[in-house]
C-alpha cells in the first residue's frame, strides 16, 4: 500500500469520491472527523459502504479507523464495521505491542461469532500519538500475525506533549517528531511490515507535499497517508522509482544472476553484494516490475 486515503465515514459523497481516487486503501475514520454526536451514524455508514463495495474489482483495501480503546466507543465500532469486506482496522493512540494484542484478541472474539475464518481481520496501528508511546517502539516484532504495517501521527503527539508546533520555520521536523517518525519506520523494519508515512495537514502547500512525499519515499517508508484525493497522484509520483533507478536495480539483478548467483559482484567500478541485491529488489517490487 503506497497511498492511504482518509475519508469520513459519516459523508456519502465523499466515500464515494474516494472510490475514484486511485488509491491503494481507504481509511475509513470513526475517530476525529467524526462528532460525538454522529459516532452512531457514522459507524451505520461505515458499515453500508464496506458491505457495498469491499473486495470488489478495482475497489481499494477498506480500512476503518475505530476509536482508541479508553474511548468506551471501540466495542461499539467493531461490532458495527467487522464485517464482509473489511480489510482491516486502524488503531489509534497505540501504545504498543500489547494494544495491539488486545485489539486482536476483541477482533478473534467476533470472527468467531461472525464465522469469518481466523485472522481474516489485519491491524494497521498508529503509534506515537502520545509521549508514552515512543518507549514500547521494540514491542510490535511479534505482537500479532494480524500487524500489516505501522504508522505515525505528529498531531496528537504535539498536542500530548504541549507544543506550539512541531515543525520549524523550514517546515522541518523538530527533534521529538523526527525521532518518532524515525523510531516508526525502525519498527516497522523490526516488526517485518510496511512503513507508512503520517499526512501532511497543509493542504495549501503542494510544494511542501511533494517534498514530504519525495522525503518518505527517500527514507525507505513504503508509502503515505493523505488527507484528500488530489495527494494521492503526488505520493505515487514519488515512490515510484525514477528511469535512473530502474536501471540501475535491473543491473544490479542482472549482473547477480550472470554471476551464477555469486555474493559479490563488480559493477561500474563498485562492489555489489546481498544488501544492494535487496536493495535493487525492493526498487523493483515499488515499480510492480519485480516480486517482492
Amino acid at each position: 500500500m503506497q497511498t492511504l486515503l482518509f475519508v469520513p465515514a459519516d459523508s456519502a459523497r465523499k466515500l464515494e469520491k474516494a472510490l475514484r481516487s486511485g488509491a491503494d486503501a481507504l481509511l475509513i475514520d470513526l475517530e476525529d472527523s467524526i462528532t460525538p454526536a454522529n459516532k452512531a451514524t457514522a459507524r451505520q455508514m461505515a458499515r453500508d459502504f464496506v458491505v457495498a463495495h469491499g473486495g470488489q474489482p478495482g475497489v481499494p483495501r477498506l480500512i476503518v479507523r475505530i476509536n482508541a480503546a479508553d474511548s468506551d466507543l471501540m466495542d461499539a465500532d467493531l461490532d458495527a464495521v467487522i464485517c464482509e469486506g473489511l480489510s482491516a482496522l486502524m488503531l489509534p493512540k497505540c501504545c504498543g505491542g500489547r494494544d495491539v494484542q488486545q485489539l486482536s484478541a476483541r477482533i478473534a472474539l467476533r470472527e468467531a461469532l461472525g464465522n469469518f475464518p481466523p485472522g481474516s481481520f489485519g491491524i494497521l496501528p498508529i503509534i506515537t500519538e502520545t509521549a508514552a508511546s515512543l518507549f514500547a517502539m521494540g514491542t510490535f516484532a511479534r505482537s500479532s500475525r494480524r500487524l500489516i504495517g505501522l504508522t505515525w501521527g505528529a498531531e496528537d503527539l504535539a498536542a500530548d506533549l504541549g507544543a506550539k508546533t512541531n515543525r520549524d520555520a523550514e517546515g522541518r521536523w523538530i527533534g521529538p517528531y523526527e525521532m518518532a517518525r524515525s523510531l516508526t519506520l525502525l519498527a516497522a523494519r523490526a516488526s517485518g511490515v510496511a512503513a507508512i508515512d503520517t499526512v501532511y495537514p497543509d493542504m495549501a502547500d503542494a510544494a511542501g507535499f511533494a517534498k514530504a512525499c519525495f522525503e518518505a519515499a527517500r527514507d525507505g517508508f513504503d508509502g503515505k497517508m493523505a488527507i484528500h484525493p488530489s495527494q494521492v497522484a503526488v505520493i505515487k509520483a514519488a515512490f515510484m522509482p525514477s528511469p535512473e533507478e530502474l536501471a540501475h536495480a535491473r543491473a544490479i539483478i542482472a549482473g547477480v544472476e550472470a554471476a551464477g548467483g555469486s555474493g559479490v559482484i563488480a559493477l561500474d567500478g563498485k562492489m555489489i553484494d546481498e544488501p544492494h541485491l535487496k536493495q535493487a529488489r525492493r526498487v523493483l517490487a515499488r515499480a510492480g516490475k519485480y516480486p517482492s
